[in-house]
């Protein structure tokens, strides 16, 4: 007892030091070995967001590209086949042409003159018409179903888990999903009379000052459609033009108010009308009428030899044999194509489609 006594004694102090340092580097250790262990903790859940974003990034853009596939497979060529027969009916230039055809040589002058100039300003007024709405509503049912696509890929994501397919989804209401897909008929169904009517308006102004004689070259049929459709998207309110693609806003109930009755068709209806109001969709709208324009000029160009002229009159027979390409089913319809192709189009509807809601 005595010999520890004096081994304590006299080396008392290096035991503390000792032992605090051993209790010490143990106290570390575990410190250490615990946050080794919580930083790969760390990395594994990392590496699986990292996986998960990854999945859900290739998932979206399945998505979205399925989207852009039923546009052009599924909702545009049913709207297109309504558009083009609507304007058909409501600018029918064959009975001008047949008169003229038939009073070849009993018509005085003046009947001669009223009647080319009657067709001068259909076959104008139809051809700005077919070109205008074949381009607005391409782009209007685009919006539709990015937008709706969006909205159930977001349900679906919340509702499902990881399902995807768009014909197995049925969180929207159908009623409501194909009441905001049948409204892409509204320009052909309700409003088609009243643009025809504001175009035509516009066409006369334009050409009020051109001649049947005078000539058109590539550059000056390519400005005087271009001036035509400036004259129309100018003339009015701002975003009149929305008007003839969708229902008044005053008809759609409003969603700021309280009411808990407001249905899912007027929550996409509103949302569609707040993109094309944005400045972002004019520019694209604006972009791609100038695209459709030179194509179409580009057209008549390789069947006429617009390069050296040709006078008034004798463009107007073709104008009618090209009107009809600018309606065509989307397999065959360079104008939609080009839209498609456009960089800015593309930008815009990669946007609205991943403009997710938290």
């Amino acid at each position: 007892m005595d010999l520890f006594r004096g081994f304590w004694s006299k080396h008392r102090r290096k035991i503390v030091v000792t032992t605090t340092c051993l209790g010490s580097g143990y106290l570390i250790y575990k410190l250490y070995n615990a946050h080794t262990r919580n930083l790969a903790h760390l990395e594994r859940e990392l590496a699986n967001e990292r996986h998960n974003d990854e999945l859900i990034k290739t998932q979206l853009k399945d998505h979205f590209d399925n989207i852009q596939m039923i546009a052009d497979t599924t909702t545009l060529p049913h709207a297109l086949r309504h558009l083009s027969s609507r304007i058909v009916e409501e600018i029918d230039v064959s009975g001008v042409m047949e008169t003229l055809s038939r009073g070849k040589g009993t018509l005085v002058p003046s009947e001669k003159l009223h009647l080319w100039n009657d067709l001068k300003i259909l076959s104008f007024t139809r051809m700005v018409v077919s070109l205008w709405s074949v381009t607005m509503l391409s782009l209007y049912i685009r919006v539709q179903v990015n937008i709706l696509g969006r909205h159930l890929y977001i349900d679906t994501a919340r509702g499902l888990g990881t399902s995807l397919l768009l014909e197995e989804l049925d969180l929207i209401e159908r009623e409501d999903e194909q009441k905001f897909l049948a409204s892409a008929d509204y320009l052909a169904t309700n409003s088609m009379p009243s643009l025809i009517f504001h175009m035509k308006s516009a066409v006369k102004e334009v050409l009020k000052g051109k001649q049947l004689k005078d000539v058109l070259t590539t550059r000056t049929l390519e400005d005087t459609v271009i001036r035509i459709l400036d004259v129309f998207m100018s003339t009015g309110s701002p975003h009149h033009w929305i008007d003839y693609l969708m229902m008044p806003q005053d008809t759609t109930t409003d969603i700021s108010s309280s009411d808990a009755t407001v249905t899912k068709f007027h929550l996409l209806i509103t949302e569609t009308r707040e993109v094309l109001t944005s400045n972002e969709f004019t520019d694209v709208a604006e972009i791609a009428l100038k695209s459709c324009t030179v194509a179409l000029v580009e057209e008549m160009e390789t069947q006429l030899g617009l390069a050296t002229g040709i006078q008034l009159a004798k463009l107007l027979p073709q104008i009618e044999k090209t009107v009809p390409e600018i309606s065509a089913v989307p397999d065959k319809n360079r104008f939609l194509q080009r839209i498609r192709d456009l960089p800015e189009v593309q930008l815009f509807f990669t946007l609205l489609y991943s403009n997710m809601p938290h």
